[in-house]
């Protein structure tokens, strides 16, 4: 299955993202702020990027910016995971190299789905 960063400065998000992700047989390797998974990101690859969009020391934006000007990450799928839902952040997030949107709060049938959309 897939190789998947997930991205949450919430503990229990971090968790629930983890147990679904694993019940359906997906890798997935966890980080607290995007720069952590940046520091991750220059040295190995995902299949996919779950990430939040309001973190400490760097957001889901900076690292959506970040990762696209990797070689390895320029088109890796990134998810938005967040509370916000206007859309004049979505179209930023877009802008900025995301490929789709999932507002929290999340059940395991809107993460399955945004997976299968996603990686096919």
């Amino acid at each position: 299955m897939a190789r998947i960063m997930a991205v949450d400065d919430a503990r229990a998000i971090r968790s629930a993202i983890e147990f679904i992700l694993k019940q359906h047989g997906h890798q997935v390797l966890l980080f607290e702020n995007g720069k952590q998974a940046l520091d991750f990101a220059r040295k190995e690859t995902v299949d996919l990027v779950i990430t939040d969009l309001n973190m400490p020391e760097m957001g889901g934006m900076g690292l959506i910016t970040s990762l696209r000007k990797l070689d390895s990450y320029k088109a890796t799928p990134i998810l938005i995971m967040t509370t916000e839902s206007a859309d004049y952040k979505k179209n930023k997030a877009k802008t900025a190299g995301a490929t789709g949107w999932i507002t929290k709060p999340f059940t395991e049938d809107r993460i399955t789905a945004a997976l299968k959309k996603t990686l096919g």
